[in-house]
């Protein structure tokens, strides 16, 4: 929503947006002390200050220095964005819109290209994100497994452990010794950053990941118990969790032996709801007791380490009828955030985590099987890192939660009705201050305007349907209290000498502020919109709700010393509403897209941020500050009635003291060129460097065929991306017909060829819903076999593409079912085979394994900038070629987006659905994504700034695979501009290697 002449003109009266609620700060308590924390201001944004924290929790929160905390955090995977440098931008971006933590996985296989091999350089810098984290304010819950799921290889297990003894995820001691190693490595780095050392702000840290398995066995206990020693032995000394998969009541504290340590265990459970189903009561309100969800564990706080901002899309689309992220986002949107999430704090949860905030991009082989490249998720942050309006909720309410302590301990309290009666309220109080908290939910239809006399609320507030509102009475703002108010609180802060309250309703409403004055007090409108009345020692303020923009109002005296400004904004406006902390107070900004910080020096107050269309711009700040710089540019003010710094207009008409951000052009692609591949299915190939298949064991869960040797691609040591297979057939004359059985991921594929000529494909069906969440498929493809050619021995060439590894949620080995050619069997003779293999090559020492796989062209670095093209054919798109087998594309373009604008960019591929092919994405020699034409549902794959070259080269290789039964592209390929703004974080590229 951009912010008119007229609007902006209009807030000439606008006053510092920052809160702080009264109340008495708790006195520091031991780690993890029980004592009674009475209500107060929560603890300041974490930092790398060298001062020694204590944490611990009670029933109610968490407690950090003796000060009650609600911890708001967001998931994001720096794994699933392969730019260091973006990791500031969408840290920043979580802060600013009210998180004040964030969660992450770090996933073994990201680092771990062999046993006893680790990489934590480069874009598996985990120090370096975990120093971000510090440095943007935020605290950080680490979950390094070592099962993660998440929706990635194998659950996050290295490729090699399914070549390993030992059953994982239990307390063999085989399996045990590589997670020691694996811990040993990520608790180094993690012990430098512990907030209770005041050397970083983990927080908190998770052992394990919804493991329901052998909980009342010593495998499931021991194991556990094993985790929890190796990391507090490692020198982890945050509290301890677990994410119970659903409301199940496993791993609460004293299940488990922690070694004599009490107090150091925190239960969590995760939390997926369907947006169409009523929002469950976990807590609180629930049934209560181990299927109660925060009942299970009534001594430590409500905790979801958990809870679905969103949703996975399987291939095909089946999850989402085809329409991919997008629906997602729409069935999961704004006001399911807001109904769900204000439903689990009046659960008294409030150890909360949206998984996820910012889903990125499965790059390479990094997704599950069950799942495409894009990890979008529907998130509130979208894959390309722009801002979407279901941010609007969770803006709120964080900020909400960051700046009113009442909402850190909260009691049920006594039952109150609404007049509409098929509306469910919530009733809690604060037990120190005697504030009141209602929930108002709205589970049918159609909205619903009502009152709750019960509650001493007479003015009708409607809740739409499927939604939610959060009402207060009796809240402290500062010197005066709110009698009640029928638009939500959104912030209190005090910036200077005044106060400021934000509240947020519906765009339309008429919604009312209800202040207790004993004495009348001076009103005063910074818009034209608000009307008040003042009677029998009440201030009834009155606004109709985003009309014209925000609106303002500042009272005076009334029985307060202190002016207090009142702020009323719907969704659109309060997304434009920042408050940032500084050393000197905090600072409010209205008007642009993004704030990321703002730093006060001398008389000046320097912000940076991001804008998207032309802007005004208004401050408040302390005392003293009577300058702006913008990004560095300074802006002309001057001081608003309502005592704020405002932006003065530019004398040229038609633009905004911030001006909108500049166009962006992005060039179409050309100069293509094309090579086929396939050698390694002719019968002279050489094979004498490839791995003998001749192994008769294996620790797979797959059976060994009695008829041949172990074929699968792991027990050779080729984990990921395709492998082909060489099998030399002597007494071969008189076949008919050869089955190849093959195990795969979803969507898989295998090829055959004998003595260079194709026999055909075969491929894993599309999954339905039904089956989107199958991770392993099998199949037998059988192929008659033509007359002798003359070549002897006969050679029979297969080309399996496996996809990837299941993941092991019901902790059952799945991650060991094979992958590859599983047995070979033949009609019409008995030849004698000897099987020859090859994947992947040694794992790219900057992409890391999960790059590549085992195509002729991988393997000789076609997909690499440099790598010469001389022996290339010059060739236009889109083309129309039938064969089965690979064929390459590769062109460069260049990029000249300015200096100052983050521009985030796709790749779109379109072809007629029809065609049957496949195509691996390389920019700059990074794998980021496949394509599957007549699947789907994915056509843009997001290109990460730092990766790409926004000013500069790109090079871009498209490997195709076309499976021979229809004519294959690739069809129209071009750049898409998925965003842009004006700002972003500076980047620095990412090193890309090439030949």
């Amino acid at each position: 929503m951009e912010l008119s002449r007229r609007t902006f003109s209009a807030l000439a009266g606008t006053t510092a947006l920052g809160f702080a609620l009264s109340g008495s700060g708790g006195e520091t308590t031991p780690a993890y002390a029980s004592h009674s924390v009475p209500t107060g201001p929560a603890p300041g944004a974490p930092a790398a200050d060298r001062v020694r924290h204590k944490v611990g929790y009670d029933k109610y929160s968490l407690l950090v220095d003796g000060r009650r905390l609600v911890l708001r955090s967001g998931e994001m995977h720096p794994f699933r964005l392969p730019s260091p440098s973006l990791w500031r931008d969408v840290l920043q971006k979580m802060r600013a819109h009210g998180f004040n933590a964030v969660s992450v996985y770090v996933a073994w296989n990201y680092h771990s290209p062999g046993p006893g091999q680790y990489d934590f350089t480069g874009v598996r810098d985990l120090d370096l994100f975990l120093r971000t984290a510090t440095e943007t304010g935020l605290y950080v819950i680490l979950r390094p497994g070592p099962y993660i799921n998440a929706e990635v290889d194998g659950g996050g297990f290295p490729g090699w452990l399914a070549a390993t003894a030992g059953r994982a995820r239990t307390s063999d001691p085989t399996y045990l010794s590589h997670v020691d190693e694996w811990l040993t490595q990520v608790d180094s780095i993690a012990a430098r950053h512990l907030f209770t050392k005041g050397t970083g702000t983990v927080l908190l840290y998770q052992i394990e990941n919804e493991y329901d398995a052998f909980v009342d066995e010593s495998l499931g206990r021991d194991y556990m118990s094993h985790l929890y020693k190796k990391v507090r032995a490692d020198g982890i000394d945050v509290p301890l969790f677990h994410n119970d998969k659903g409301t199940n009541g496993y791993w609460t504290p004293g299940s488990f032996n922690t070694g004599g340590e009490e107090r150091g265990w925190l239960y969590g459970f995760d939390g997926y709801p369907e947006p169409a189903e009523v929002p469950p009561d976990w807590g609180d309100f629930g049934v209560g007791g181990l299927k109660g969800g925060a009942t299970a564990s009534p001594r430590t706080p409500g905790f979801i380490p958990e809870f679905g901002g969103g949703w996975f899309d399987a291939w095909g689309g089946a999850t989402f009828d085809g329409k991919g992220y997008a629906e997602a986002r729409y069935t999961r949107d704004a006001a399911y955030e807001r109904r769900f999430q204000l439903t689990n704090l009046a659960n008294g949860i409030t150890v909360h985590n949206v998984y996820m905030t910012f889903g990125g991009t499965s790059w390479g082989w990094l997704p599950a099987p069950q799942v495409y490249t894009s990890y979008d998720y529907g998130a509130a942050i979208d894959e390309a890192r722009r801002q979407t309006p279901k941010l609007a909720p969770i803006h709120q309410l964080g900020h909400l939660l960051g700046t009113v302590p009442d909402f850190a301990k909260l009691d049920r309290a006594d039952a109150v009705r609404a007049e509409d009666e098929r509306l469910k309220v919530y009733h809690l109080t604060n037990p120190d201050t005697g504030s009141q908290v209602y929930v108002v939910r709205n589970d049918t239809d159609a909205p619903i305007t009502t009152t709750v006399p019960a509650a001493g609320i007479d003015v009708a507030f409607t809740v739409a349907a499927h939604d939610a509102r959060l009402l207060t009475a009796n809240l402290q703002l500062g010197g005066r209290t709110l009698k009640y108010a029928t638009a939500q609180p959104m912030m209190y802060l005090k910036v200077g000498r005044m106060d400021i309250a934000v509240f947020t309703a519906p765009h339309g409403e008429m919604a009312q502020v209800l202040l207790e004055c004993p004495e009348e007090p001076l009103v005063t409108r910074g818009d034209a919109e608000p009307a008040w009345n003042y009677d029998l020692g009440v201030l009834r303020i009155t606004v109709p709700v985003g009309v014209g923009g925000p609106a303002r109002v500042r009272v005076e005296g009334g029985g307060s010393d202190t002016p207090l400004l009142l702020i009323f904004a719907d969704d659109p406006w309060s997304l434009r509403l920042f408050p940032v902390d500084t050393p000197t107070g905090p600072v409010l900004v209205y008007g642009p897209t993004l704030v990321r910080g703002a730093t006060l020096d001398g008389p000046t107050a320097h912000l940076t941020g991001d804008t998207v269309k032309g802007t005004g711009m208004e401050v408040w700040a302390p005392r003293g500050i009577g300058r702006i710089t913008w990004n560095g540019r300074p802006l002309r003010t001057s001081v608003s009635t309502m005592g704020s710094l405002r932006a003065d207009m530019p004398a040229t008409p038609g633009q905004l003291p911030v001006p909108a951000v500049g166009e962006v052009r992005l060039p179409a692609l050309g100069g293509w060129r094309r090579r086929t591949e396939n050698f390694e299915s002719l019968p002279d190939y050489d094979d004498s460097g490839w791995t003998t298949a001749d192994r008769t064991g294996s620790y797979s869960v797959t059976p060994v065929p009695k008829s041949g040797p172990v074929l699968f691609a792991d027990d050779y040591g080729f984990h990921y991306g395709d492998v082909w297979y060489r099998g030399r057939l002597t007494a071969a004359d008189d076949l008919e017909s050869v089955s190849l059985a093959y195990s795969t991921g979803t969507q898989g594929l295998l090829m055959a060829w004998l003595d260079g000529e194709p026999l055909g494909t075969h491929r894993m069906p599309v999954p339905d819903k039904s089956t989107a969440r199958q991770g392993s498929w099998t199949a037998t493809a059988t192929f008659d076999v033509p007359p002798p050619s003359g070549f002897s021995p006969r050679v029979l060439s297969v080309l399996v593409r496996r996809m990837a590894h299941d993941m092991d949620g019901r902790s059952a080995d799945s991650h060991k079912v094979a992958r590859g050619l599983t047995e070979v069997t033949f009609k019409g003779g008995s030849p004698k085979v000897s099987w020859r293999i090859r994947g992947e090559t040694t794992p790219d020492p900057v992409r890391g394994p999960l790059n590549n796989g085992g195509l002729y062209g991988e393997r000789k670095g076609w997909h690499l900038p440099g790598f010469a093209e001389e022996h290339w054919e010059p060739t236009d798109l889109p083309r129309a070629d039938r064969r089965q087998g690979v064929t390459w594309y590769r062109t460069t373009f260049r990029l000249a987006v300015d200096v100052g604008i983050d521009a985030s960019v796709g790749l779109t591929l379109d072809d007629d659905p029809q065609r049957a092919y496949r195509v691996q994405i390389f920019l700059n020699g990074w794998n980021m994504g496949q394509y599957v034409n007549d699947v789907g549902p994915q056509h843009t794959f997001v290109l990460p700034n730092g990766v790409l070259r926004t000013r500069g080269t790109n090079t871009l290789a498209l490997a195709v695979l076309s499976d021979g039964t229809t004519e294959s592209g690739p069809g129209d390929v071009r750049l898409r501009l998925m965003g842009a703004s004006a700002g972003g974080v500076p980047v620095t590229p990412v090193d890309s290697p090439g030949r």
